[in-house]
Formats: structure tokens, C-alpha cells, sequence
């Protein structure tokens, strides 16, 4: 049996095709040659091929106690061949099979996204060898560390870094931008992009499935092959549905002792619409956003974006560009030189943001510094048997003493929206202030009023630095709140306290300190270039570091719910008018399966629509419908 619905599934077109001959034939043996038997016996041949298929699946579903849409056609098309119904029989089954083939049709073309991700993979790379030369390898056998010569028109096949070199990269494929990027030495590249000027050579980080691209690829899968909340909830619905359309047609023959209305319930009760209808929303949706550089994961995210009416920013990274630099220091006591030297030795031991761009100023370096960290506040590092304090104010008074002079110069730093690292030792001998800035995200305030504009409630900056700085660089933003001073601990609790409040919750961040307040929102979004723990517990990665996709990725969840619900009520729609007109007498079989195939054509074309859903974040108006939406 397994072979043979195998056989009918390779074949499927050329059987419809096949079918749709005889059905012609049959036709003209009635109306142009009057030979009724020839017209009969046809459609009794067609009637029986496609029903064979039909009956397999109907029996495969039963063996698994399933009341499928199989089964009804099935038994509607034997009761139509008993009655001598041949025609009846024949429509049925080739309207059902051309219903099956059109469906297949348009889910691979919903599906394109991610099939021509598939397509520009790269397969191969050359690697250099230790004499100079190059041989091409397959990239599924490339090793990190290994270096790969980039010529102009090639495809970058790995993700690296460039070690020498220079040139302009398309990174469209990867980050949806469109302008060519100006790469150099030391420069990040991903797989998937095209060099278009120049010659590099990088060396690999990732390469394979372990690459953005191919996490990319992996991603979209898995999110269009997942289940929303709707499409769950329909497909328990059709379980029992089925059945008790089933039930109903048995009532009807009963009542009505007629075999023929009672096996066209069957046929037109099918739910073929609604069972297709979500999954093509689904898939078009989640193949929109990978288009466009936004990574669901999963159709479920959908359901759950389409209700937040709060977002909360991590600051450093999300908001601002995540390049923090040192742009004023004071010195109150101390060798300038010496002092701005050992802070920048003592942080360099450091991951921290502030802590990289302070040690940029390192000039001597400085061996046996042996440091520790002090939570939330900084560190305290011992040389030479004297003990030094970099950190917050907080830190330094608790660990040598207040000084009026030093606190005027760090709310001095504060208020111009610097955040504050001080250097002392145990007397203040040595004793200076770094002011660290860094600069907002030059779209983050068009971003921002798009939310707005969609609908979003209330928008919040939760940041590690002090109040007075944090509000500070929140100035010319329309942020709703401001909070500073917040340890990872405390951005999980605020997204947790907000959700009690009644609040659906979205939180953005890209480092390993927002994966706590991540994981505990309604949706958790990741910048592309976050860290990989970021990403990892992540619901939406917006690919391309622009936080206007943030807009979109709303704005396509609540157009794909909304896709989805129509799809739903044309479906239940069609089926309560298809019995209206079957029984006022306007509706037969053969009719009302007809109509029953247009309508899963009509929903699989409403779902198609988006497909073709162009963004407008770019922009910064939404239709009222969007913010009806929201």
C-alpha cells in the first residue's frame, strides 16, 4: 500500500493531467457525439483513479484513529459510484487532486525565501596553503583558523576576520543592505556576502552550518516548519470537526432517506480551507521577514508580538552604537601620564565595554596586576603592594573616603551624559576621572517614533550607568522611563514586574548580561551583531544592525495574524453557505466541491499576499489598520 501511494504522490501531476483528458474525452463522447456509455464508463475511470489516493490516505489516517478530510471524500465518492453518480464521482476526486497540487505549488512558492537562501550558500573556498598557492575545499571541511584568499565577484564562504586587504562587500543576502560596505584589516566578513571590488584574505571563525548564513537558513526553517498558537488550536479543531461533519451527513441520510444530499454534506463539509489557510499565512509571513532581514523563530512569536504594548532597550549596544570612547579625563592628584597608564592596565583585564575603551589608552604595559571584580560597581587591582579602586563613586567612597572635589567633577561628567570611571588608591594620591561616551544609534530616534506611532504604550531605556547619565542620553529620545544603575538581575526583575502590571513585554539587548531580562520577556529581540548567547535565547535577531526593523517586525506579525484570521473566515464562510445553497436546492456535489477548491485557492492567494508585504519602516507613517492593530 505504501508503494503504491508513493507512486501516486511521484506522478501526482501527471495523473491530474491524465484525468483531466479523460474528463474532456468524456464530455465531448456526451455533448458532440451523444454516446452516453462512452461518457459513463469515463468518468468512472477517472472517478476511480483519483479516488485511490484519496482512499490510501483516508486509510492511513483511520489506522491512527484520525478522522481525516481523506476519509469524507473517500466515502462520498464510493456513495456517488454506488448511486451511479459517475460524473459526481469523477468531479469530486479531480477537483480534490488539482486542490492537492495547487497547494503544493504555492507552499514552495511561499517557501522561496528560504529556498534561494538554500541556493546561495557557498559550497566551496580557497584555502591557502603554508607555500602561497590555493586549493578549493569544500567549506563543510574547513577548519577555524584556516585562511581563504576572497577575489573580486566571489562569494565570501566563511565567516571571518580580515587579515589582509581590502575592499567593498554586498552584504544584502545576510543584512538586507543594500549599499556595498567598505571592509578592511580586522574587519568582520560573513558567509553569503560578495566581495564586488577588491582581493582579501580572512581568517576563518565559522564556516558551514556554524556560519551567520547558515544559522540564518537553519533558523527560517525551523520558524516556518513550527506551529502558532492559532494553527494548533485550528487543527484540533478540525479533529473534531471532521467527525461530526461525518455525523451529521449520517443524520441527513436518515432523516431525508437521501443517499445523494447525504454523501454532498460529506463532500462539502470538508475543511480544506481552513486546515490550508493558516500554515500558508505562516509560511509567507515568517518568508517575508527572512527577506527582509528578520529572523522569527517560529510562527508562535508572531502571536506573541502582535500584543506588546511595551518595549524595554538595553543601552549599550541597542541604543547606541556599542563603541563607547573616552573623551575627557581629570587628573586631581597624580602623575597624568602614570595614572591614565595603570587604569588603562587594570581594565584591560576587562570585557566590559567601558573597560575596552579605556584600555585603548594603554601605552607601558604592566605585568602582575592581579585584579577582582567587584559586582555592579568595578574592580580593585593590587601592584606593588598598594591597592588601587576603579569604578563607580559608590566604590571609591566606600573604600578610601568622600571627597567633595572629586564628586563635583563626576556629576559634573554625569550630567553631560558621560558615564564615570574613577581611578584611586587607598589615600588619593592618585586620583583621576574618565568620562565615557557613547554615541546613540543614528536611526534610534526615527525607530522609536515608529513604535510610537504603531501603538506601543510605553517604551523604556534600562541601563547599567547612573541615573543622571543614563536619563541624560535618553534626552532626545521619546522614552517613556528611564532607569539606571541596573545589574542584569534587575533589567530580569523589571521585565518580570512589568509583566504583573498587566504589561506584554518585548525586550531588546545584543550582550551576555541582557540574556537574563531575554529570557524572561513576552518576546525577547536580538541585535544581529549581539553575542552569541544573545541570540541564542532570542525570539526575533534582526539581522541588520537598524532598530527601524524592530517597526517591521511588528507590523508583519499583526498583518500575519490578521492574514491568518481571514483566512479562517472565509473558510467557515464558504462551508455555512455551501450547506445554505445545498439545502435551498442551488447546490450539488459536483458544484459545491468546485466552490469548496475555489475557496482554498482564494486563501492561499490572501496568504501569498504577503509575500509581497513591503516594508515601511523606512518611512515613517503606518496605516491606521497597523495601528488599529497594536
Amino acid at each position: 500500500m505504501v508503494k503504491i501511494q508513493q507512486f501516486f504522490v511521484k506522478h501526482q501531476k501527471i495523473i491530474l493531467s491524465l484525468n483531466t483528458v479523460l474528463i474532456l474525452l468524456a464530455e465531448a463522447a456526451k455533448w458532440l457525439f451523444h454516446i452516453n456509455a462512452a461518457y459513463q464508463v469515463l468518468m468512472l475511470v477517472v472517478g476511480v483513479i483519483g479516488l485511490i489516493p484519496i482512499l490510501l490516505t483516508a486509510i492511513s489516517s483511520l489506522k491512527v484513529k484520525l478522522v481525516s478530510i481523506d476519509v469524507l471524500v473517500s466515502l462520498a465518492v464510493v456513495g456517488a459510484i454506488i448511486i451511479g453518480e459517475f460524473n459526481e464521482a469523477a468531479i469530486v476526486t479531480w477537483l480534490f487532486a488539482l486542490g492537492d497540487v495547487l497547494e503544493e505549488l504555492t507552499l514552495k512558492k511561499t517557501r522561496k525565501a528560504v529556498s534561494d537562501l538554500t541556493k546561495m550558500a557557498p559550497r566551496t573556498a580557497l584555502v591557502l596553503q603554508d607555500d602561497g598557492t590555493t586549493e578549493e575545499e569544500d567549506v563543510d571541511f574547513i577548519d577555524p583558523g584556516e585562511k581563504i584568499l576572497i577575489k573580486t565577484g566571489d562569494q565570501v564562504p566563511v565567516d571571518g576576520k580580515i587579515v589582509s586587504g581590502s575592499g567593498y562587500l554586498n552584504e544584502a543576502n545576510v543584512n538586507g543592505e543594500s549599499k556595498p560596505a567598505d571592509k578592511k584589516q580586522g574587519d568582520q566578513v560573513y558567509a553569503g556576502t560578495i566581495l564586488e571590488d577588491g582581493t582579501l584574505t580572512v581568517e576563518t571563525t565559522a564556516a558551514g552550518d556554524d556560519t551567520t548564513f547558515g544559522k540564518i537558513i537553519e533558523m527560517v526553517e525551523e520558524a516556518q516548519d513550527s506551529k502558532s498558537h492559532t494553527e494548533k488550536l485550528i487543527n484540533r479543531f478540525s479533529k473534531y470537526y471532521t467527525p461530526a461533519v461525518l455525523v451529521i451527513a449520517i443524520i441527513v441520510g436518515l432523516i431525508t432517506r437521501d443517499f445523494k444530499l447525504a454523501i454532498t454534506v460529506m463532500v462539502l463539509g470538508c475543511p480544506g480551507a481552513l486546515v490550508i489557510g493558516v500554515p500558508v499565512s505562516t509560511v509567507a509571513g515568517i518568508g517575508n521577514g527572512a527577506k527582509n532581514g528578520v529572523m522569527f523563530k517560529g510562527s508562535q512569536v508572531m502571536d506573541a508580538a502582535r500584543k506588546i504594548d511595551e518595549i524595554a532597550f538595553d543601552k549599550t549596544g541597542t541604543l547606541t552604537v556599542g563603541h563607547p570612547e573616552v573623551n575627557k579625563i581629570e587628573v586631581l592628584s597624580g602623575n597624568k601620564d602614570e595614572v591614565v597608564n595603570l587604569a588603562a592596565n587594570i581594565e584591560s583585564q576587562s570585557n566590559h565595554p567601558l573597560a575596552k575603551a579605556m584600555a585603548k589608552l594603554s601605552g607601558q604595559k604592566i605585568d602582575q596586576i592581579e585584579t577582582k571584580t567587584v559586582k555592579g560597581k568595578g574592580m580593585i587591582a593590587d601592584l606593588d603592594r598598594e591597592r588601587y579602586y576603579l569604578g563607580n563613586l559608590a566604590l571609591i567612597e566606600e573604600n578610601t573616603f568622600a571627597n567633595p572635589k572629586l564628586t563635583q567633577v563626576v556629576n559634573k561628567l554625569s550630567n553631560l551624559g558621560n558615564s564615570v570611571v574613577v581611578l584611586a588608591n587607598s589615600d588619593q594620591s592618585k586620583l583621576a576621572i574618565f568620562g565615557i561616551k557613547d554615541r546613540l544609534r543614528p536611526e534610534a530616534e526615527i525607530a522609536l517614533m515608529q513604535l510610537k506611532q504603531l501603538g506601543i504604550k510605553k517604551l523604556v531605556m534600562l541601563s547599567g550607568d547612573n541615573q543622571e547619565t543614563a536619563q541624560q542620553i535618553a534626552a532626545d529620545l521619546p522614552i517613556d522611563e528611564v532607569h539606571g544603575q541596573m545589574l542584569p538581575a534587575d533589567k530580569a526583575q523589571f521585565v518580570k514586574q512589568e509583566q504583573e502590571n498587566g504589561h506584554h513585554v518585548a525586550f531588546i539587548g545584543d550582550g551576555v548580561n541582557d540574556s537574563p531580562a531575554l529570557a524572561n520577556a513576552d518576546v525577547a529581540i536580538a541585535i544581529g551583531s549581539g553575542t552569541d548567547v544573545a541570540v541564542d535565547v532570542s525570539d526575533i535577531v534582526l539581522v541588520k544592525n537598524d532598530l527601524r526593523n524592530i517597526a517591521y517586525a511588528l507590523s508583519i506579525s499583526k498583518r500575519t495574524v490578521l492574514n491568518m484570521n481571514e483566512n479562517i473566515v472565509i473558510a467557515l464562510l464558504t462551508v455555512l453557505l455551501l450547506f445554505i445553497g445545498l439545502f435551498a436546492g442551488y447546490v450539488e456535489m459536483a458544484s459545491g466541491m468546485f466552490i469548496h477548491e475555489f475557496s482554498i485557492l482564494v486563501v492561499i492567494l490572501n496568504g501569498m499576499r504577503l509575500i509581497r508585504n513591503h516594508r515601511k519602516v523606512d518611512n515613517h507613517q503606518f496605516s491606521d489598520k497597523e495601528k488599529d492593530l497594536a
